[in-house]
């Protein structure tokens, strides 16, 4: 199964279901009056965080998400079904970024956010009656789900991470103390995404990772390493791997220091996650000398000698690593989660007005299109609530600031009206008996 650990995801949230324009209609109930019921609510998009998933593989075969609509309102004051949420499951450790900013860190396991709202449904006539206005011959269309493009990086969640130069046997170390089982083979950059295993050391258990290996540069984006060094940042300790034959000309003693610039350059926290030094291969003659040397170099640095393809010394780093977890605090997200989806939108008031033509304006706002999007232009009623809806927060002021003329074309969302500089006609009132 390939690995993937960024992807972008097109989402839209349902649109709210309409509400219903009816009046009652029984025998011997000759003015029965509205009983237009509110349309049901759109499904929101939720992203939880679920232990059984392991790579955002799914979302590049499925890169669009789209929840369901509510249910239309109905007469005899019947309220249309509210859709079904649409959750979507990503593994543990992922961050939600939308419009470039991050939202939420779902670092355990039910963990959710919200990252598009469902519409509300719109409301029938019923919702409209007072006791002015008895016969209301208007409703609403469904409010629109929100739509966004948002980005998905996953960062792995492990108590101890295996770092070090390629080839220096990390991928052996995780298969010898895990279940897991990576490919290992004698050359460099065998490993081309972090692997996890499950290990279990005299009655405790822990979850170890193995990074690819990084190089001199890493930091910058050079070689392999670079794409998954954000994986090593939710690690709470790291095991740095030495390869005794030292890596593309730098000793192994040198090398200690260069993934260690490595880290400290990505980043502050990092450089500073507690590090034992492991020196691998210890079966080979080149073992005993590197070890000699590190242990000369880093004399008041845990060193242990271990050679991951035999198993030698391998208890004893384990024992030396459940100490430091111990002392290690856990990781925890910096980014707060929301529990469910939300079901009351804010909408940020206010509009600018943009001349698209010589005779031809668009109005942008959430709060204007949204209002724009409920209407229903087939109803007398409802175009004249819009229009003192658009003069009551300045639309009619500030379009006559940019020099709008009679006949002009003014868009506001999925709208088209005509400017005329007469003041909206009120509806005609009704008669209970339904005339003029």
């Amino acid at each position: 199964m390939k690995f993937i650990d960024r992807v972008r995801v097109k989402i839209r949230a349902g649109d709210g279901g309409p509400g219903a324009l009816s009046f009652l209609r029984e025998k011997f109930k000759e003015f029965g009056g509205p009983d237009g019921g509110n349309g049901g609510r759109g499904g929101s998009v939720l992203f939880v965080a679920d232990e059984n998933v392991g790579t955002l593989l799914d979302f590049a075969f499925r890169p669009r998400l789209v929840a369901g609509n509510g249910v239309p309102g109905k007469g005899g004051n019947k309220t249309g079904a509210d859709a079904e949420d649409l959750l979507v499951r990503v593994p543990l450790g992922t961050v939600v970024y939308k419009d470039g900013r991050p939202i939420a860190d779902l670092a355990k396991s039910g963990d959710s956010v919200c990252a598009a709202a469902g519409g509300r449904g719109g409301r029938g006539n019923l919702s409209f009656k007072t006791r002015f206005r008895t016969a209301p011959r208007v409703c609403e269309k469904g409010e629109p789900g929100e739509a966004a493009e948002v980005a998905l990086e996953l960062k792995l969640i492990a108590d101890i991470g295996l770092v070090g130069f390629p080839n220096a046997g990390k991928s052996t170390m995780l298969a010898r103390l895990s279940n897991a089982r990576p490919k290992v083979a004698d050359y460099p950059f065998t490993t081309l995404s972090p692997n996890l295993g499950l290990v279990k050391h005299k009655g405790a258990s822990f979850v170890l990772a193995d990074i690819p290996g990084l190089i001199e540069g890493a930091h910058a984006g050079k070689g392999l390493g670079g794409e998954f060094l954000r994986h090593v940042e939710r690690t709470r300790i790291l095991v740095h791997m030495i390869d005794p034959m030292g890596f593309d000309g730098i000793s192994a003693v040198d090398g200690v220091k260069k993934i260690e610039e490595e880290l400290k350059k990505h980043s502050r926290a990092l450089g500073a996650k507690p590090r034992i030094l492991a020196v691998n291969k210890q079966d080979l003659p080149e073992g005993a000398r590197a070890l000699k040397s590190v242990k000369g170099r880093y004399r008041k640095r845990k060193v242990f000698a271990v050679s991951a393809a035999t198993g030698e010394g391998l208890s004893a780093l384990i024992d030396a690593a459940l100490r430091e977890l111990k002392k290690a605090p856990r990781y925890s997200p910096e980014i707060a989660v929301e529990s469910g989806g939300p079901r009351s939108v804010k909408i940020e008031r206010g509009f600018h007005i943009e001349r698209t033509g010589q005779s031809s304006f668009r109005i942008i706002g959430k709060y204007i299109e949204r209002v724009a999007a409920m209407s229903e232009p087939g109803l007398v009623e409802s175009m004249y609530r819009l229009q003192k809806t658009l003069g009551r927060v300045g639309v009619d002021r500030g379009l006559r600031g940019v020099g709008v003329r009679e006949g002009d074309l003014i868009r506001i969302g999925p709208l088209e009206l005509e400017w005329t500089d007469a003041a909206p006609k009120r509806p005609p009132k009704l008669s209970k008996r339904g005339r003029l």
